[in-house]
């Protein structure tokens, strides 16, 4: 599927097309349509999935998360946005603002969407096993394998970024013109040896050097022959040369080839980064941040699914924290 060429539904596109929204960020082409569509497909996504967390407890109280869910992963965003922004710019990076905006839209939108895709299996839980306990921490699994997911589009479109130079320019820059001259392919003199050494005799045993000596010495291009193909079956001594003489360097003896190995000629390949940049470290990083910052914005806004024993309540009051609520439920099942 072409990049240029728009799916009916972004989801789609991002999953099938994954070098293509790659390589469109990379151009920042088109990003204003492209981060609007993933928007709006994300905020419908979450609005659906927040509807089934607080059918739990009554037809308001999902109406209520169904706003709330997706102006929990917005104002995220908008808090966490800035700090990645700048953590490129301090080391080096070349991303702009609509770059670095439509990449964390990708992995919010690969969140929402796989949200979505549990809702049947929680609307299921939630109509034969309504246990108040284990709904909630079904549904905290379901949000936390999406998120992991779409962190995972993150960092492979960061990679993408980098390997185009986008995050360390230089690391990122081919280094061909910095290849030694003794890995430098060797040279045709050495595949080929001199025209006066073609007419020497082959090695031959001392008994029959005397006997054919005036023979391969009227006839050159004879011996050349013979020479090509003579196996090393004497490695101590070569036409004409004593035991022991050292060639040239870069010279082989009549009728050897050079062998190539690993390292000579080696070609650097474009755009291949030598080492990670420190903007990827920074990312993980920015990627924990997220998280602390969501989980405790959640905390923030709840409820989103609604205790049955509780009369419905559009905030609770700010109490304890998001983990030790975790936990704590953990320890009541």
């Amino acid at each position: 599927m072409s990049g240029d060429r728009p799916s009916p539904l972004v989801i789609e596109r991002i999953l099938r097309d994954r070098q293509g929204i790659w390589q469109q960020i990379v151009a920042d082409r088109d990003l204003n349509a492209l981060t609007g569509r993933m928007l709006a497909s994300s905020a419908i996504a979450l609005a659906c999935y927040g509807a089934v967390l607080g059918a739990f407890h009554s037809v308001l109280m999902a109406l209520t998360s169904a706003v709330k869910l997706p102006l929990l992963f917005l104002v995220t965003l908008a808090i966490c946005l800035p700090t990645l922004y700048l953590f490129n710019l301090v080391f080096g990076a070349r991303l702009s603002v609509r770059q670095s905006l439509a990449l964390v839209m990708v992995a919010i939108t690969v969140t929402s969407m796989l949200a979505v895709a549990f809702a049947p299996i929680s609307l299921f839980f939630l109509i034969t096993a309504p246990d108040y306990g284990f709904f909630k921490l079904l549904n905290v699994a379901i949000l936390t394998m999406s998120a992991l997911v779409g962190l995972r589009f993150l960092t492979g479109g960061m990679q993408v970024l980098n390997d185009h130079g986008l995050l360390a320019p230089e690391a990122a820059q081919p280094q061909a013109s910095a290849v030694p001259a003794a890995a430098q392919p060797v040279p045709a003199l050495v595949a080929e040896p001199a025209a006066d050494t073609v007419a020497e005799p082959v090695a031959v045993p001392a008994g029959a050097a005397v006997a054919g000596s005036a023979d391969q010495a009227s006839n050159g291009a004879a011996a050349a022959q013979p020479a090509a193909q003579a196996p090393a079956q004497v490695p101590a001594q070569w036409s004409g040369q004593p035991v022991g003489a050292s060639f040239p360097p870069g010279m082989l003896p009549p009728g050897h080839t050079v062998q190539q190995r690993p390292w000579d000629g080696r070609s650097v390949r474009r755009n291949e980064p030598t080492q990670r940049p420190a903007s990827m470290t920074l990312l993980y990083i920015w990627i924990l941040l997220f998280g602390f910052v969501g989980t405790q914005l959640a905390w923030t806004l709840r409820p989103f699914f609604g205790d049955p024993g509780q009369d419905f309540a559009f905030f609770r009051s700010i109490d304890g924290n998001f983990y030790a609520e975790i936990l704590r439920t953990i320890a009541n099942l």
